[in-house]
């Protein structure tokens, strides 16, 4: 069969990429501002020696059309059109301030895209947040609604479900809504979740139980300490010896606000709020939702996990390669370094279950 083509847009460090491209897709070109995100596409993309284009620049600023010319294709040949445009704005443990945020705005830029482009289909990441944001009048759900209008108007029957990114084998709870969209017609549906929590199986249908952290963990050997270099494999601990004596003490699967009988110098300003600061992830369960603010402890060890082990929590293949720094989370940086690299993606499995529903849902219209 003919590779389906593909446009990602807000690409990061490549998750929905490597995903679509599992489920048969081709990546025509990427579309990122952050550095070292371009760095890590480029880097994997000469490794698997593909002619993906990477645009290195601010989405608003690049024109669809001059983007359409270079790649040879019209208007309406494009497969599929897919990104997670920064969450910040819609974020429930942000500000919130959507719409009043150009971060929210850039959410828009899909449709742009898309009025040009006219792929057959659309697929769009975004924390659950987006589905009650109030646009500039303060309704309630504005932003989404207003979202759907315009998909809609450009010809787009548009589906939208918040995914579990547990329930397709990642070892992380991570709730994302997807938006799919298809071009006059939709025989898309959503995949049906290939794990479940082992409390939700029964004897009849019963699914393998969530991935857990213990599960991806395995195999994957003592990390590099800091030694001015940085790996290739990104296995590096670089936790400072500051945290290592705050961590200790803390069980597996808690977090450092919790145990009140350690020194209050070790617990120090934590309040009871503080449930993912310090937090020691459990072999036995999934991770918790990987994000840029902290990083998690590793199970056993009084140290950071490592950016390779983000990776298998998140999903992606071994071989992936990241780029640019690792640091600790002190100091503010204007790049993303290899952590927040992970904690911004799109786990890759969620994308290429996706993506392998869509491809079969285009294939269909087309047969």
């Amino acid at each position: 069969m003919q590779p389906l083509q593909a446009i990602s847009l807000f690409s990061g460090a490549g998750g929905i990429d490597v995903g679509i491209q599992q489920a048969g897709f081709t990546v025509l070109a990427c579309v990122e501002s952050d550095h070292y995100a371009c760095e890590t596409l480029r880097t994997n993309i000469a490794r698997e020696h593909h002619s993906t284009v990477v645009y290195e620049e601010d989405i608003r600023l690049l024109d669809p059309s001059e983007m359409m010319e270079k790649l040879g294709i019209a208007e309406g040949e494009l497969d599929l059109l897919c990104g997670g445009p920064p969450c910040q704005a819609f974020s429930q443990i942000g500000k919130r301030k959507s719409l009043d945020d150009e971060r929210g705005l850039l959410l828009f830029e899909m449709v742009r895209f898309a009025k040009v482009l006219k792929p057959k289909a659309i697929m769009i990441e975004q924390v659950k947040g987006l589905l009650n944001a109030p646009d500039s009048k303060g309704k309630v759900g504005g932003v989404f609604e207003l979202l759907v209008s315009e998909l809609e108007a450009l010809g787009y029957i548009p589906k939208w479900k918040v995914v579990n990114a547990a329930e397709y084998g990642v070892a992380q709870i991570r709730q994302r809504v997807f938006i799919v969209a298809t071009l006059g017609r939709n025989g898309f549906q959503f995949p049906p979740a290939t794990h479940a929590a082992a409390s939700n199986n029964s004897v009849l249908f019963s699914l393998p139980a969530f991935a857990t952290v213990g599960d991806v963990l395995q195999g994957i050997g003592t990390p590099e300490r800091k030694n001015g270099h940085v790996p290739q494999h990104s296995h590096l601990d670089v936790t400072p010896d500051g945290d290592r004596f705050r961590m200790n003490g803390v069980p597996e699967g808690s977090h450092l606000a919790a145990q009140h009988h350690l020194p209050a110098e070790q617990r120090r300003n934590l309040t009871k709020k503080d449930t993912t600061k310090f937090k020691r992830l459990s072999r036995y369960e999934p991770s918790n939702t990987l994000r840029c603010g902290e990083i998690f402890f590793h199970p056993l060890e009084n140290r950071y996990l490592t950016p390779r082990e983000y990776m298998r929590i998140h999903g992606y293949p071994d071989e992936y390669l990241l780029s640019g720094p690792i640091r600790g989370r002190s100091g503010r940086v204007r790049h993303l370094d290899q952590h927040r690299l992970v904690a911004n993606s799109v786990p890759p499995p969620v994308a290429a279950a996706l993506a392998k529903e869509i491809a079969y849902t285009l294939r269909s219209i087309t047969s």
